[in-house]
């Protein structure tokens, strides 16, 4: 499934190549009798500047930029990602993807504020959404030098503060916040709860969990709606071979989707159609300033994976975008859509705006269970109580295999490692399955006990 590489490209942006040799510096074409030269090289967009990008068509250095934002506004708008009420957290790791998602989203920010600035005298029916941003400090399990830490954060206090306005509040919190304010030695717990995982895979995929609730606890503890992660085309390339590996094809239309209400906070992936080499090309252009923090390797089923899409990227530049429209073909689960909000003026004054969220899932799913660790939907849940032995049970069988370990004796370790979050999501799928159970002998609030 080719894209056309050389025309406008497929719709998620593929590019042609790989190398940096797609960012050049833009130049005054010499004068040719026929043209056939500058038509060779002139922007396909605007069709009057020397083309200097040439991934997933041929663009001026503005040209792309707009191109770039307008698939991020089209995965925004089309998928009801972001209202006028919201209050987004953008989870920001200092990389590429989560830079150009804090840029688009602050601009989009800036816009909203605009418009209403411009609304003075008439209804302000739509009021601006609030944007935070959210850093989670991993030292505890990647050790770096504090020195070295310290100019990271500073960093990104500058990136955050260069923002365009209104300000932003910047969320820095330790991985260990996962565990309650109550618990002393969080961070004791934690190291030894990834020591207790002797998988490579498992570790990697249990910190990529915790790094989860983490940001959904600053999401809920600070009044945010809806949490944005950058993750692009290529991250959700290699997700899709790596789940695939691992076992979790149930599981895998639930993590490609737009949007994700699954979670407390709904986690939104407006970056979806943006491959990593356009991100890091707008960085260059734009002077976009990134953070390298906790740059650990990796001899895990991910890493290799990531190498092995790089391999086929290079052979083939749609690859990446091939893997995703492929794997985006499965039916998305319910949770998959933004939840439908309170209805007041606000609200539809946004659905007039808003493109209806367009994914058709089959709602005569029964309740799905899920994954006390990685929330992932399960098939089954059957166990109506819940005890270290019994927990492994509850746990996906990717995370019994990698994660959770087999000997009793470990395992007893592991549950008491494990954040009360963790423990509480186990405890409520067991009621959730009691209830199930029980549902036909319930009284409805308007029945007359007998």
């Amino acid at each position: 499934m080719a894209c056309n590489g050389s025309g406008t490209g497929c719709q998620l942006g593929c590019y042609e190549d790989n190398t940096d040799d797609n960012l050049t510096t833009e130049k005054k074409l010499p004068a040719d009798a026929n043209g056939d030269r500058r038509h060779r090289t002139t922007c396909l967009k605007c069709k009057a500047v020397e083309a200097t990008v040439f991934t997933g068509g041929r663009f001026c250095a503005g040209c792309f930029r707009s191109n770039l934002y307008g698939k991020f506004k089209l995965a925004v708008t089309s998928n009801a990602m972001i209202s006028p009420t919201d209050k987004v957290l953008v989870a920001f790791s200092g990389g590429p993807s989560s830079r150009v998602a804090l840029q688009f989203v602050s601009e989009m920010q800036l816009k909203a504020q605009k418009n209403y600035d411009a609304t003075a005298n008439r209804d302000r029916s739509l009021p601006v959404f609030g944007v935070g941003v959210a850093f989670i400090d991993e030292s505890e399990i990647h050790p770096v030098a504090s020195a070295d830490f310290d100019k990271a954060v500073e960093d990104i206090k500058q990136i955050v503060s260069n923002l365009p306005p209104a300000t932003k509040e910047l969320h820095v919190a330790p991985i260990s916040n996962v565990y309650s304010t109550k618990t002393s030695d969080g961070k004791e717990l934690l190291k030894s709860l990834i020591s207790a995982v002797g998988d490579a895979t498992g570790k990697e995929d249990l910190l990529s969990h915790l790094r989860m609730l983490s940001l959904q606890k600053i999401a809920t503890e600070n009044g945010y709606t809806k949490l944005v992660l950058g993750s692009c085309t290529s991250r959700i390339a290699c997700h899709v071979l790596a789940a695939t590996v691992k076992g979790q094809g149930y599981s895998l239309a639930a993590d490609i989707q737009y949007a994700d209400a699954r979670w407390e906070v709904p986690v939104v992936l407006p970056l979806r159609d943006c491959p990593l080499q356009e991100l890091n090309i707008l960085c260059n252009l734009d002077s976009l300033k990134t953070v390298e923090t906790f740059n650990e390797t990796s001899a895990g089923i991910n890493s290799l994976i990531s190498s092995f899409v790089k391999i086929l990227q290079e052979e083939n530049p749609s690859r990446e975008c091939t893997i995703v429209r492929t794997a985006g073909k499965l039916t998305p689960f319910p949770f998959n859509r933004i939840p439908e909000a309170n209805v007041d003026d606000a609200d539809l004054a946004s659905q007039r705006r808003h493109k209806k969220f367009n994914l058709k899932p089959i709602e005569s799913l029964p309740p799905e269970s899920f994954c006390p660790i990685c929330n992932s939907p399960i098939s089954s849940y059957s166990n109506p109580e819940l005890s270290p032995e019994l927990f492994r049970a509850a746990c996906c069988l990717s995370c019994q295999y990698q994660i959770v370990p087999d000997e009793s004796s470990s395992m007893d370790q592991f549950y008491s490692y494990l954040p009360e979050s963790i423990i509480a999501r186990a405890k409520n799928g067991n009621q959730k399955w009691i209830r199930e159970k029980i549902q036909d002998c319930l009284l409805l609030d308007d029945e007359d006990e007998v």
